[in-house]
């Protein structure tokens, strides 16, 4: 009784710990990547993007309500789910710690049982509190990510197996088994790491329950294993909805009934079919097949929580993604398909060339009174295939051209040189397993430089791991030891991890067994079959969080150890306290104070701001084209969630190549009327109009785009080409489109105003950049075609140029987004500078924007400090020069004034050190000369701090450390800044610059060309 008290009390102690830091250190609103989707789903029961998180939309919107109405409090209350989510995970971790403890403990009889209770707590107090303060799981705790409710599923169901196991013998015992396959199943519906635990459980189950334990019937139970999480991950999530959907088209199709109706009666059927067998099981007196189908049964209620999707898809709620409302749409939602499938044992090198096409199976649409079909599964024949292809990307991938660079520059393959199985295990083990696993492990429990992407290189500081110890002999530059996010950890809590695991190996192999199945298949398993192809476009270690959580539980361990080596020369009760002090202080004391400066978002409002300069950028009723995660999830949140801008039709490129999207584009959302695509949905639904291919038709000039629309939207045979297989297409034409311009009615419209009328075109004329047209571009050329300039178009300044439908020449630069205008073209577009519509911007950027805290928050993420600071030095630059060239001199001031005002001084990188030397020239052009100067001698510090550390790497022949880029690029701007300050008469500061930069050029005279 003594002992389950304490346990008990001090498992809410840890609760309590976990949930006040995570508490004080919470993002106060939306943060970037998904959370931004996550909360506007959750607050208003929409459906995110697949695989689906319709537990994790439920759950969130309950916490939502907490906000009473305040929705800028939403964001806060959301993330409080995860914040309170993670600190129940550490409760269940300090008492998995504590239970393993106490099996290790249980035959020490030189010890006192106070002894032993006082180690077993504080094995479960160390192991749980450093997990508390590790990296990566702390980042998600902060956020509405699914992360932090996904590690509590886990921690309950691994908490639950080490509960059954201490009562296996007891009457009524298999209920936490039942339990369990309920936690699983509603797990699901959070996200499918929870799945992996299944080969742990039921290793635990075996050692308990095998009537003989060897080594083939333990590979037999592991085998067995496996199955099971085979038969939930593809059998119960994917292949139920499959039937699912056959039994719908047959009821549909064959009979005459309605939509649904197929699905239901499989249902019924799967349902009396449980029940079925566990009256059997019962009757029969067969205990393990009860125990089997009673779990399939509580999997299933749990999954149930699935029946969110189709019932809000059918609702079609604003954010509506693949718009699942029947079984053959959901079937494909939950699978990923529009991702497309990975490789994992057999398929291509990405040298593989395609040579041929063969058809699979047919793909079926939902019709208005059946299933439809909408073609056929394509799959691609290569030349050559292997098996375990790790190198996969091949040329069907939009990224292929990277990719294939990024594998031959990481494996060092000449142009031409075919990949081996070699490289391919080369790439697995030093690219997908060490830099996009092993670095991250690292990082939580060695230490960290900074919180750069680190993906492309494991001799750069910038994302790696560091110890700390030697970091003194380095020479590191000021920029990463001054950081927030610098945290040595000194190997520490590696060290007391590694001490833990050979511990528990010796004592307790079968135990130990269970944690390193939880620790592979959660960390090594599934780098293996995500198999991940090149660069990610954000570091993927929240993805092993779990691999991580068990690795804390050696740490716990580890105390044990320590103790009994302490005891040997001390009292046991002694030697407990002591390497409990000891392992205190040495790892969640030391992983706290080194990690929470870089942890704490509670005074930062970036993701948030940068949402609202975005749709604050935008005129009234505006189409706003975005195109990734950070310039369209955060602005979904500000909008469906605080209903900033409801009048902006937000249109993300990524998605509008599906029908889905496009279709909802054509209906009312929130304050923004339909858009003007007037192509019917007939005309553009799956399997029609997927591509259209050029075919110059030898037009002379340039054509009107409406022209163009109509042809390659006829259904006339002699607007379509026959290819090789027989079959008629449509095709474009002229890549030259033209759009006539009534000056009138732009003006009455807004676009401009009244004095800017005489810079109007009297028809926009450009050079479509594809040769072929997906149907997002055709959506596009409807929207050209038939807005008449009702609706202002903008597109977000961050949007890849490829994406710009080769209008470039016409976009106007008005803050973070640039507005479609047909002002007669300037020289501006030959030479490359931006464009802006100076005075609009000048409003929108000074007296409209905010800025997130920017200048006083207390820690700034990866995404703040690399991707929208640059912008917005960017942005500031390019209002003042528009300003000055269109002759307000004195607002061009104010502007960059603003931006002293409001942004800190920082240089990221050597490429935001260049674009603040851009500004620095810009002040000087107005003569403000303190400003120039301020930020010239910045940027003049960080240059030569990150050439004195390239230079101390360069004495120690650590050439592949060295980079060359900064060194050239650092050199030509101190240069470049000499130049500029001696032309204004600031001649000391400018002799000092031409000074270092001779002094470098001489220092790095060796690298010669490189």
């Amino acid at each position: 009784m003594r002992y389950n008290k304490i346990n008990n009390l001090l498992g809410w102690l840890c609760f309590a710990i976990a949930a006040t830091t995570y508490i004080l250190t919470l993002e106060q609103s939306v943060s970037f990547w998904d959370c931004g989707e996550f909360i506007s789903c959750a607050y208003r029961l929409q459906v995110s993007h697949q695989p689906g998180y319709p537990m994790f939309a439920m759950l969130g919107k309950a916490f939502s309500l907490l906000s009473m109405g305040d929705h800028t409090k939403v964001a806060y209350f959301t993330n409080m789910m995860s914040a309170l989510a993670s600190a129940a995970t550490i409760m269940f971790l300090f008492w998995t710690i504590t239970a393993l403890a106490k099996k290790l403990l249980a035959n020490r009889n030189e010890m006192t049982e106070q002894s032993r209770l006082m180690l077993a707590m504080g094995a479960g107090l160390i192991g749980a509190l450093a997990f508390t303060f590790t990296d990566t799981f702390w980042f998600s705790a902060v956020e509405t990510i699914v992360f932090a409710m996904s590690s509590l599923c886990t921690s309950i169901v691994f908490w639950a197996i080490l509960k059954w196991e201490t009562h296996a013998d007891e009457p009524g015992a298999d209920r936490w088994i039942i339990f369990i396959a309920y936690m699983i199943g509603l797990s699901i519906g959070i996200h499918l790491l929870n799945l992996l635990t299944i080969p742990a459980i039921a290793m635990v189950y075996y050692f308990r329950r095998g009537k003989k334990i060897t080594e083939k019937n333990g590979l037999i139970a592991f085998l067995t294993s496996i199955a099971i999480l085979a038969l939930v991950q593809f059998g119960i999530r994917g292949y139920t909805v499959y039937f699912a959907a056959w039994f719908d088209f047959f009821f549909v199709n064959s009979i005459g009934l309605g939509f649904g109706s197929g699905a239901l009666v499989f249902v019924l059927l799967l349902a009396g079919l449980l029940a079925g067998g566990i009256w059997y099981s019962i009757r029969h007196k067969k205990p393990l097949m009860n125990l089997a189908f009673l779990c399939l049964a509580f999997i299933y209620f749990g999954y149930s929580s699935f029946v969110y999707i189709p019932i809000r898809g059918t609702a079609n709620t604003d954010l509506d993604n693949s718009h699942p409302d029947n079984a053959f749409t959901l079937y494909g939602y939950l699978n990923m398909i529009q991702y497309g499938q990975t490789p994992l044992l057999s398929g291509p090198y990405f040298d593989a060339k395609i040579i041929d096409e063969k058809e699979g199976g047919d793909i079926y649409r939902k019709g208005k009174t059946s299933y439809e079909k909408a073609g056929k599964k394509i799959d691609y024949v290569y030349d050559h295939n292997t098996l375990f292809p790790r190198m996969w990307s091949t040329e069907s991938d939009p990224y292929y051209t990277q990719n294939a660079q990024f594998y031959k520059q990481w494996l060092q393959l000449g142009d031409g040189q075919a990949p081996t199985f070699a490289d391919n295990l080369k790439w697995l083990f030093s690219w997908q397993i060490y830099q996009m696993y092993g670095r991250y492990f690292l990082w939580n429990f060695v230490g960290r430089y900074n919180d750069m992407d680190g993906q492309q290189s494991t001799a750069d500081v910038n994302g790696n791991w560091t110890s700390g110890i030697f970091d003194g002999g380095k020479h590191l530059p000021k920029s990463v030891i001054d950081g927030t996010n610098y945290t040595p950890l000194y190997a520490l809590p590696l060290v007391l991890g590694l001490i833990g695991a050979f511990y528990h190996f010796r004592r307790r192999t079968k135990d130990a067994i269970v944690i390193t199945l939880l620790f592979f298949f959660t960390g090594i398993a599934i780098v293996l079959y995500v198999n991940q192809d090149s660069i990610q476009p954000r570091e993927r270690d929240y993805s092993y969080v779990i691999s991580f959580y068990a690795f804390a539980i050696w740490i716990g361990l580890g105390v044990i150890a320590l103790a009994e080596i302490a005891s040997r020369k001390m009292s046991a009760r002694f030697a407990a306290f002591s390497s409990f002090a000891v392992c205190l202080l040495a790892v969640p004391v030391l992983l706290a104070s080194k990690e929470w400066k870089g942890h704490d978002r509670s005074t930062k409002l970036t993701p948030h701001d940068m949402a609202y300069d975005y749709l604050n950028s935008c005129p009234k009723n505006a189409i706003l084209f975005t195109y990734g995660d950070n310039d369209t999830y955060s602005l979904w949140y500000d909008q469906e969630v605080e209903g900033i801008r409801p009048d902006v039709r937000i249109v993300c490129l990524s998605l509008f190549s599906g029908d889905w999207y496009i279709h909802q584009m054509q209906g009312k959302m929130n304050q923004s009327a339909p858009l003007p695509i007037t192509l019917p949905y007939d005309k553009y639904e799956e399997g029609v109009r997927d591509v259209i291919y050029y075919n110059d038709a030898k037009i002379a000039g340039s054509v009107e785009i409406k022209d163009v629309f109509d042809f390659i939207t006829s259904d006339d045979s002699r607007t379509k080409a026959t290819y090789q297989d027989g079959s008629a297409l449509n095709y474009l034409p002229t890549k030259n489109f033209k759009l006539t311009v009534n000056p009138d009615e732009v003006l009455k419209n807004g676009v401009v105003t009244p004095d800017q009328k005489d810079q109007l075109a009297k028809s926009m004329e450009w050079k479509y950049p594809s040769s072929y047209i997906m149907k997002d571009n055709l959506a596009m050329l409807d929207i050209l075609a038939h807005n008449d300039w009702k609706r202002p178009i903008c597109f977000t300044a961050t949007m890849p140029s490829g994406s710009l439908f080769g209008l470039q020449s016409y976009l106007y630069k008005e803050g973070f987004v640039y507005h479609l205008i047909p002002f007669k073209p300037d020289s501006a577009a030959d030479n490359g500078a931006t464009k802006t519509n100076s005075l609009v911007m000048y409003n929108n950027v000074v007296n409209k924007f905010k800025f997130g805290n920017y200048k006083h928050a207390k820690a700034l993420d990866n995404v703040s400090t690399t991707q929208f600071y640059p912008n917005l030095v960017a942005t500031f630059h390019e209002l003042a020069e528009g300003l000055i060239k269109d002759g307000h001199r004195d607002l061009a001031l104010k502007a960059i004034h603003k931006f002293d005002e409001q942004m800190p001084d920082i240089n990221p990188d050597i490429d935001t050190a260049a674009q603040k030397f851009f500004l620095a020239q810009t002040a000087y052009k107005l003569d403000d000369l303190r400003l120039g100067n301020k930020y010239v001698k910045s940027i003049d510090n960080f240059i030569t701090d990150q050439l004195d550390y390239n230079y101390a790497l360069l004495q120690k022949n650590d050439n592949e450390a060295v980079d060359a880029r900064t060194i050239q690029f650092g050199v030509q701007l101190l240069s470049g800044m000499a130049d500029t300050v001696k032309n204004k008469h600031q001649d000391a500061l400018g002799n000092q610059l031409q000074a270092q930069a001779k002094d470098y050029e001489n220092k790095f005279a060796v690298l010669g060309g490189k």
